[in-house]
């Protein structure tokens, strides 16, 4: 446990101590690009779990997080369906009950320094979401659940710790209308976003009436941006443009007023964005 917490630790003097900002250094909505860590520090500590996303907070990031569910029924922060690539577990996790979900690793996988890290409910990730009220940032729930019940539980649960107007839902809710009618049946002042994969689809994401952000996966121009910010939606990218480390189209979306990268290198975006407003 003192292995995991003093590299966690390290990680965040590290970037503090390079000129990265900080939770006390927020950027106001509208004006500065806002981190969003995939799957947590995806790079630095496994994913989806509580030691990642923690991280994540203690920088000042947003972070992405993905929505499995148990036998029983219980909400769990987990990408796959199976258990077998990032715990010591096997098969479904839809074949476990949550109690069961306890005893596995979910860190060693990824490091012996985060052993016995666990497999956080989603109720515990928006736990720790509410527990930092001054991190402005976004924070994206993939819904990967093929279900008409798991997007009132969701909104329920953000209701329940006050976090649902810092919540973006994704997954499946960029390309389903049925998603995105639950999610508004739930609560009208839910954030949502409408996929676009390029410059066609972009105003039909911007004409959704429901939606409150695009979802971008390939570069918008200075004037699609404008345009979109104009008509009072907001902007997240996601996909091949921006998740790696990928400097000058990063630099596109802070200089133009994109709202939110969605990358695995969360560090370095953030590194980015501090520099570029000095």
């Amino acid at each position: 446990m003192k292995t995991r917490s003093l590299k966690i630790l390290l990680v965040v003097i590290v970037f503090v101590s390079s000129g990265l900002p900080s939770p006390a250094e927020e950027a106001a909505p509208g004006k500065q690009t806002m981190v969003v860590a995939h799957r947590g520090l995806i790079l630095d500590a496994p994913e989806n779990t509580l030691a990642s996303f923690r991280a994540c907070l203690e920088l000042g990031f947003g972070f992405e997080l993905d929505v499995q569910r148990t036998k029983d029924g219980h909400l769990m922060c987990l990408h796959d369906t199976t258990l077998d690539r990032t715990t010591d577990g096997k098969g479904p996790i839809a074949g476990l009950t949550r109690y069961q979900t306890v005893a596995l690793d979910a860190g060693s996988w990824f490091s012996p320094a985060f052993k016995d890290e666990r497999m956080p409910g989603i109720d515990q990730v928006f736990g720790l979401i509410a527990s930092y009220p001054k991190v402005n940032a976004i924070f994206a729930v993939d819904i990967k659940l093929k279900d008409e019940q798991v997007e009132a539980e969701l909104v329920k649960l953000a209701g329940k710790y006050e976090i649902l107007d810092r919540l973006l839902f994704i997954g499946n809710t960029i390309v389903d209308e049925a998603v995105r009618g639950r999610l508004l049946a739930a609560d009208e002042n839910v954030n949502m976003a409408m996929v676009a994969h390029n410059s066609e689809e972009l105003k039909l994401s911007v004409a959704h009436p429901g939606t409150t952000w695009v979802y971008v996966r390939y570069l918008p121009s200075e004037q699609e941006i404008k345009q979109t910010h104009g008509a009072g939606k907001r902007i997240f990218i996601a996909g091949a443009t921006v998740a790696g480390e990928q400097a000058e189209n990063w630099k596109h979306c802070i200089e133009f007023g994109v709202d939110a990268v969605l990358t695995d290198y969360a560090i370095e975006l953030g590194r980015q964005i501090r520099q570029s407003t000095k």
